[in-house]
């Protein structure tokens, strides 16, 4: 499984704590199946993201996790701001996964810009595409589903956090996140990992309750095939061909679920 939004660099957002904790957070997601992960500290008013630092940082991690680890990637959890739109349009890969194509864009808990659509149209032409991050969370977005079907239609993907499935961040986000998933709006589930106990960097039990509940290719798209495609900067591939080129095979030919079982 492939992991494209976590807050496992310390000291540098409300995620983990110290190294100790980043070094953790690592390991439980190779233990739970997970083979990449995007390092995402917030950029917003409170938490300055800075290039170099999340870089020195994502390479003293890998350094201390081994060849065992995930593989680490670099990211941003982009908060929706005048300024940070500003910056994102004047340095197109400085907040991206990879320095590649995704965004990933958090919006306000208390207020949905009016020109969402124009700033949206503004970030792709650009070049980057915006993958908004846990809309199922966000009380306003949760009366915006018109608007979500709009954006994804512009070319925006939607991210649901892994446990929204199973009512960790309460029943509207639950019953939204399945809604979400009814309407076919969710591109990518991810876990927005903070720590190791109440917010871990776990897909397993996501990714098990869509293969169960919806189906075994759903789980493969949402989380390996599309996040995938994400960290590689690529297009999202056909859901038909997902289970049939093999796309979602982890540890050897063995998927996920039974290398975790």
């Amino acid at each position: 499984m492939i992991d494209v939004h976590s807050h496992i660099l310390h000291g540098l957002d409300d995620g983990a704590a110290t190294f100790d904790v980043s070094l953790a957070m690592v390991r439980l997601a190779a233990e739970w199946g997970t083979t990449d992960i995007v390092a995402s500290p917030h950029s917003n008013l409170e938490y300055k993201f800075d290039p170099a630092v999340v870089e020195s940082r994502l390479a003293e991690l890998r350094e201390a996790a081994g060849d065992t680890a995930p593989r680490l990637h670099y990211g941003c959890d982009f908060h929706l701001s005048f300024d940070n739109i500003q910056d994102a349009v004047a340095h197109p890969t400085k907040y991206t996964i990879n320095h590649g194509r995704y965004l990933l864009v958090e919006f306000s808990d208390l207020v949905i810009f009016p020109n969402t659509t124009e700033i949206f149209a503004r970030l792709l032409d650009a070049g980057m595409i915006p993958v908004i991050t846990h809309p199922e969370r966000n009380t306003l977005l949760q009366q915006k589903l018109d608007k979500l079907r709009e954006w994804a239609a512009m070319g925006c993907l939607l991210q649901v956090t892994a446990q929204s499935f199973n009512g960790r961040f309460g029943r509207r986000a639950e019953r939204f996140s399945r809604l979400l998933l009814d309407e076919d709006l969710v591109h990518v589930v991810a876990s927005d990992a903070h720590d190791t106990q109440h917010r871990p960097p776990n897909l397993g039990e996501a990714y098990e309750w869509l293969a169960r509940e919806k189906s075994e290719a759903l789980a493969e798209r949402l989380c390996v095939a599309n996040p995938g495609a994400v960290i590689r900067s690529e297009p999202l591939p056909d859901p038909a061909t997902i289970l049939a080129t093999g796309a979602a095979t982890a540890t050897g030919g063995r998927k996920w679920y039974q290398f975790w079982k």
